[in-house]
């Protein structure tokens, strides 16, 4: 039976679970966020990790002000806007939802860990269970409850701030070959609802590669969505390098949209990648609802998915 271990540190409760091959560690108190995801067998961490400690604004605080650092959960929509529609239109949606503000429970048993939270402004009760389900595997089992008799809406987004260097490589399915704008600094891509192709953008670009780790010295910062629904639930950061592969697999018919968050160095001064398996699509929930592209969950009714992240040392396939 394998258990997770809690500690208190620097003033946060931490929970760590270890295999062969994977170490995580989250903050309950700072919305879950997973703060490590390191390779055991190589010492390499895959997350993103503060310049100046972890921490938040509190609810509904702006995420620009949070540490910048690790995987939060995003939920029920990106970008803040207001509710679009009976009996909660006009309520405002913080930026990034609210969960990732939130404290939420935790508890470990029969070598799962479980992490819950409740919604302030919505009824809803969301949960996600972690467990290992092969030394190289672990799996995150996602619920959400509607709690009224209505029908509820949501834009849920994996955000994990990945640790990269120049010349790593984005691997998606190969039938992907289109991506919409969601937002580019200095428009170097456009404005948001721009379409261009992937992974070369455009002509007048220049060498862009989207599918290449830029340097951090390229101060630029954007995120797109690849367009359309996915073909498959899969996407991965790949260093030639060290041939190390770290993959996200979900379930496309739940999550069927993927995008990319790409930081070189532009906004913050920070240098990290998402992968952002997501529900809906382009990071509004209003925009998704108003087009027909948001995850909706029945009146009393329940919405299930997972994520699992796999690494692995191979050849790139």
């Amino acid at each position: 039976m394998f258990d997770w271990k809690r500690q208190r540190i620097e003033g946060y409760e931490r929970w760590t679970g270890l295999n062969s091959m994977m170490q995580i560690t989250i903050a309950p108190e700072l919305g879950s966020k997973v703060i490590s995801l390191k390779n055991v067998r190589t010492g390499r961490e895959w997350l993103a990790q503060p310049d100046q400690g972890y921490g938040n604004g509190g609810y509904a605080s702006s995420f620009a002000a949070s540490d910048g650092s690790g995987w939060d959960e995003i939920f029920p929509t990106v970008n803040g806007c207001n509710y679009p529609t009976f009996p909660w239109q006009g309520v405002e949606l913080p930026d990034h939802g609210e969960v990732w503000s939130l404290p939420w429970q935790t508890s470990a048993q029969d070598g799962k860990l479980r992490c819950e939270v409740h919604g302030i402004r919505f009824p809803y009760h969301l949960s996600k269970t972690y467990s290992f389900t092969e030394e190289e595997r672990l799996r995150i089992d996602y619920r959400v409850r509607n709690l009224s008799p209505f029908p509820f809406s949501f834009l849920w987004a994996a955000h994990p701030l990945f640790r990269v260097k120049e010349g790593m490589e984005m691997i998606v399915p190969s039938e992907l070959n289109k991506i919409v704008v969601s937002y580019s600094q200095n428009r170097r891509l456009g404005e948001m609802g721009d379409a261009h192709f992937w992974p070369n953008p455009c002509m007048d670009a220049g060498e862009i590669r989207l599918d290449r780790i830029e340097s951090e010295a390229a101060r630029t910062a954007e995120k797109f969505y690849f367009q359309g629904e996915l073909p498959e639930g899969r996407a991965a950061l790949y260093d030639p390098g060290t041939k190390e592969r770290l993959t996200l697999l979900f379930p496309k018919e739940k999550v069927p949209y993927l995008s990319i968050w790409a930081n070189y160095g532009g906004y913050r001064n920070q240098y990290h990648v998402a992968l952002e398996p997501a529900t809906g699509f382009l990071d509004d929930l209003s925009y998704a609802m108003e087009h027909g592209q948001a995850a909706i969950i029945k009146e009393h009714g329940t919405y299930h998915w997972f994520l699992e992240i796999e690494m692995s040392l191979a050849d790139q396939a």
